[in-house]
């Protein structure tokens, strides 16, 4: 049984209920956790409150920045342990799953090194005042992190809250916190004071739902689904905390008459199978110019036909889906996909040797999808690629942004005046040139548009979401 994390120790939730958690590769129960509600989330607040108030809140920045980078130097020394954690409680492929266990660190030793950076700035005023603006912490700030990328998630959030001084509560998701919660273990071990950080487990409806109402939490941050950022932005409107939310995404990579198809073949089919297409960024639509829509259905058609998903230790191309839940409405977009009778182009296949029970889906490739067909314009978060066909460069840009989202995109051209004059007019966060993502991408700005969420994380300016600007007047007439 793994209980919360509250105060730099482990303790029971106290209604003493649990909730499995299954391994995606087999389907079988690996673990239990507390089932956590709002009188545990609470107990975290309280914890998070009395660390402000104490030994971390005491904490300037330079002291700040050196606990930080010993965490990272902590989570790589553990990175072997991580990752087994991970890869088991996620199902994706140990090499993937070590990556983002080196991501977790990167993003403590990129904020270590940011914390005692941020600047405030002299305002000129009248001649009798002298005014300066300052960057001060928020306070309690709560986490809501996702399933797909829980190692990642937690340093994306985590990190920059704790450079700015704030203390956090984190509320992973209870298909998948066992990397958090060993990691948080690890981080007190390493110096960060108890309360400056706290893990409430449970379900979303219970746990998160709390700490979202929470009166005493000042920011929330994020990552889910549109319908769930909905109920989180309405809750944390009710004692006026502020938010960051990412969405999810339908990205296009946009692939023009004059690309490099060899240099962008592996990249657009692992812009989707990475994690199993369970990444709210994920190239997800790929529009492609008519006249060479033929010879890049080949391509990726023989791509596709060599994809194979498996258990994590196989090496696979892609691993599972994580829950039992997503994995049966992959299925079930999957069969509407057929059933509408869309052109089913390739498909890849399931390792002979993966064990029997787990959420394997593999991966499969749709074309021409039409514009208005539920694949084109709808989330998967699986492994389900489509190809549409544009015209010309303004009926790419108008199919690019023909969805509700605006998250990433990429354009694949080798002309630099039109990718910068397109990407100027797509709707989009990030926009790629004749690539896509970019590992981590930890010194990256991230967010999106329209129902893609709002607020940036990653990068130096995840750093102003987390404080707020006070403005001191001194008045020496």
């Amino acid at each position: 049984m793994k209980e919360h994390f509250i105060n730099g120790k482990f303790c029971p939730s106290n209604s003493h209920q649990f909730i499995d958690v299954l391994d995606p590769s087999t389907g079988q129960v690996i673990e239990q956790i507390s089932r956590g509600d709002a009188s545990d989330v609470n107990a975290a607040v309280q914890s998070a409150r009395m660390a402000l108030k104490g030994e971390w809140g005491n904490k300037n920045a330079a002291e700040r920045s050196r606990i930080l980078m010993k965490i990272s130097e902590t989570v790589l020394f553990n990175k072997e342990e991580l990752a087994s954690i991970e890869a088991k409680d996620t199902g994706k492929p140990i090499e993937l799953a070590r990556k983002d266990i080196e991501t977790l660190a990167r993003y403590f030793e990129y904020y270590a090194g940011a914390a005692d950076k941020v600047h405030g700035m002299s305002i000129p005023y009248l001649n009798d005042y002298s005014v300066v603006m300052v960057r001060e912490r928020i306070g309690v700030v709560g986490h809501i992190i996702p399933w797909n990328y829980p190692a990642q998630m937690l340093g994306r959030t985590l990190a920059p809250a704790l450079a700015m001084g704030n203390a956090s509560v984190v509320k992973p998701a209870e298909d998948a916190c066992l990397t958090s919660l060993r990691f948080l273990e690890l981080a007190t071990e390493a110096g960060l004071p108890q309360g400056a950080a706290n893990i409430v487990t449970g379900y979303g409806h219970e746990a998160g739902a709390a700490l979202s109402a929470h009166p005493l939490v000042e920011m929330i941050t994020f990552t889910g689904s549109p319908q769930a950022g909905v109920q989180v932005q309405k809750a944390a409107a009710e004692h006026y905390a502020r938010c960051v939310l990412e969405l999810g995404g339908k990205s296009p990579q946009i692939v023009f008459e004059d690309a490099d198809l060899e240099k962008a073949l592996p990249i657009l089919v692992n812009g989707l199978v990475q994690n199993a297409g369970q990444t709210c960024s994920a190239g997800t639509r790929i529009l492609v110019q008519e006249s060479i829509y033929e010879k890049l259905k080949s391509l990726l058609a023989d791509r596709f036909n060599a994809l194979v998903c498996g258990a994590p230790d196989s090496s696979p191309d892609c691993g599972p889906i994580i829950t039992k839940a997503q994995f049966g409405r992959v299925k079930q977009f999957i069969q509407e996909c057929y059933d509408s009778k869309l052109p089913k182009i390739a498909e890849g296949s399931i390792n002979p040797h993966a064990p029997e029970g787990g959420f394997y889906v593999a991966p499969v490739l749709f074309g021409p999808v039409p514009r208005d067909h539920k694949l084109a314009t709808e989330e998967v978060f699986g492994p389900v690629l489509a190809l549409i066909p544009f015209k010309d460069e303004s009926d790419a840009v108008e199919l690019a942004n023909s969805t509700d989202y605006g998250l990433v995109a990429s354009i694949w051209s080798e002309n630099g005046a039109r990718q910068k004059r397109v990407a100027k007019q797509l709707d989009a966060g990030q926009v790629f040139f004749n690539c896509y993502g970019a590992g981590g991408g930890v010194e990256l700005a991230f967010g999106g548009v329209r129902k893609s969420g709002y607020g940036r994380e990653k990068g130096f300016i995840a750093l102003e979401e987390f404080s707020r600007i006070k403005t001191l007047v001194d008045y020496h007439g």
